[in-house]
């Protein structure tokens, strides 16, 4: 019997990610949606509608699922929670620490939002990359005298940069990273000042809060569990984070430097061993191949690779030895933002959780 899931801030980007990542899905059903009291007592298809225009407001392509169409949305307050095996999450950072709090009393959260990633007891989890992490959920439970609990998924510019330090970190040990990221349009979301003039020909070289983000998150998400919490790695991470003129996709100019002495060929052998040892391999939702690692210098490239793996494989290319560092590799990658990012990666999250058997 599939598990019944929920998707709260379903009118949304974000949570029309999740609509379309759920389709067919062979082990979970959306039984119940929620957005905000405008929506709330409409049909999906009417609430997405521009009350003005009439257009129908559908933002992630393909078509709309047949599934979701006539479901009606909840109010959020409206939302069952006896009745569900897991809450997915996409709901603004200000609204979303009351309504996860809320729901994680009773029944899992999975979230895409950052009101708990900071917390001692929440881990920051990508699936194939810090699986083990997932135990910190039992202790936050026990903290909290919750039934459920909350699991964030990182901000979407850590997600690929965490997952392509992870192999290096583990076998050649990383001492500092540098990173400028050239993140794509539609990871701003609806944003004020985010307009077509604003972005068309031009470079947005501040993202309010993004860079602290990077740091924070990549220290945790390679970080070790001890005693009931986590013990970050000790990395030195610094980055500059920009918005492009790019409709999807997130690419990242990286520099680390290493322990132990890598070099290109070393790199492309350890990203290749990981991909035939990956966690996630055969899930629903998880790619061929976690990894692409491209020896092409002009790869990799937003609109070549955002379709790879359906948006969840990370894509690593022009990779050199760095000669500022007595050891290190300078190297670009692509991630997905809306995908691997976002909704499906949380998907793919629940997958490797439900397999855990933590929902």
């Amino acid at each position: 019997m599939k598990k019944k899931i929920a998707i709260v801030g379903v009118t949304g980007s974000v949570g029309q990610e999740f609509v379309l990542s759920l389709e067919n899905h062979p082990w979970f059903e959306v039984t119940q949606i929620a957005a905000s009291e405008r929506s709330a007592g409409k049909k999906f298809v009417e609430a997405i509608r521009d009350p003005n225009s009439g257009i129908v407001s559908w933002e992630v392509g393909s078509e709309i699922p047949n599934y979701i169409k006539e479901m009606t949305v909840k109010n959020i307050d409206e939302i069952d929670a006896s009745q569900l095996d897991l809450v997915f999450s996409a709901v603004e950072s200000v609204a979303a620490r009351d309504i996860e709090t809320k729901f994680a009393k009773d029944v899992p959260v999975i979230s895409t939002s950052s009101a708990y990633r900071y917390e001692e007891d929440v881990p920051i989890l990508i699936p194939g990359v810090n699986d083990e992490l997932a135990e910190l959920l039992e202790v936050q439970k026990k903290n909290r005298n919750w039934k459920g609990w909350v699991a964030p998924l990182p901000n979407c510019t850590t997600t690929g940069l965490a997952i392509t330090l992870k192999p290096l970190f583990e076998k050649y040990g990383v001492k500092k990273v540098l990173m400028t990221s050239m993140q794509a349009i539609s990871g701003a979301g609806r944003s004020p000042g985010l307009g077509a003039m604003n972005i068309t020909d031009n470079i947005i070289p501040y993202i309010p809060k993004e860079e602290e983000k990077v740091r924070k998150e990549t220290r945790k998400i390679l970080g070790k569990l001890k005693d009931g919490k986590i013990e970050d790695a000790d990395i030195k991470v610094s980055c500059t984070c920009t918005r492009v003129p790019v409709i999807d996709g997130h690419t990242e100019s990286v520099f680390v430097e290493t322990n132990k002495d890598i070099d290109p060929e070393k790199a492309k052998e350890l990203y290749n061993n990981y991909n035939q040892k990956i966690s996630v391999a055969g899930l629903p939702s998880a790619p061929e191949k976690y990894y692409a690692f491209h020896e092409d210098p002009t790869r990799p490239q937003p609109r070549m690779e955002r379709e790879v793996g359906d948006g969840m494989t990370t894509t690593i290319g022009r990779v050199e030895k760095e000669e500022l560092f007595d050891h290190g590799l300078k190297y670009m990658l692509f991630s997905h933002n809306k995908k691997m990012g976002s909704a499906k990666g949380a998907v793919l999250l629940a997958e490797m959780l439900y397999k855990k058997g933590k929902i």
